[in-house]
């Protein structure tokens, strides 16, 4: 796992940041958004690796978001966690909303409306879909939970793996990583990858 600083947190303390497994909207090709998707048996596989990756590390504190998707993965990797003795479910990180969009396959938007119009909703930074986020407000709710997550480390001295999801992975990586707009829309995010920050 590549390893990362971050301004502000005290020194030893880490950050583990990971997706959930694939989901059965996942699988289907829909939008999921704030829809309550469950994992597949590849979502538990790729749950089982996050844990792989993880099993020789320490934290503390999990995160994760009301979705099941997030507490489904959390709960497979914590199987090897005891010395975690907290999980707080935080909203803030939860998937983007794509609104009039979710439940419906890409190739359902691109046929309904336009190649342009799903463009432009699904990877524009600033554009929103009909009642969604744009990822410009998805940003402005990572920037609060992670202004707060570096005082609860501080204040509490514990490291932190957090259960989040693709869209939001994206604007976490930009604004630790500091990216540009561009690699923030273009960017994948593995099911199956940790990210790992730390002073």
């Amino acid at each position: 796992m590549k390893k990362r600083k971050v301004a502000g947190i005290n020194s030893g303390l880490k950050i583990y940041l990971f997706r959930h497994g694939r989901t059965h909207d996942n699988i289907d090709g829909e939008f999921s958004g704030w829809r309550d998707s469950s994992l597949v048996k590849s979502g538990f596989d790729d749950a089982k690796i996050i844990a792989a990756r993880l099993k020789n590390k320490k934290f503390q504190v999990a995160f994760h978001t009301r979705l099941k998707r997030s507490k489904q993965t959390l709960s497979v990797v914590l199987k090897q966690h005891p010395e975690c003795d907290l999980q707080v479910e935080d909203d803030r990180m939860i998937e983007r909303n794509y609104g009039k969009l979710n439940g419906h396959t890409h190739y359902q938007i691109v046929k309904k409306y336009s190649p342009e119009k799903y463009d432009s909703w699904h990877r524009s930074f600033n554009t929103r879909p009909p009642g969604g986020e744009s990822f410009k407000d998805v940003e402005k709710r990572v920037k609060s939970f992670i202004k707060d997550l570096k005082i609860f480390m501080n204040k509490n001295n514990v490291s932190v793996a957090i259960s989040a999801h693709g869209n939001s992975i994206r604007l976490f990586r930009k604004i630790w990583e500091k990216l540009s707009v561009k690699e923030t829309v273009s960017m994948d995010v593995p099911y199956d990858k940790v990210f790992t920050y730390e002073v």
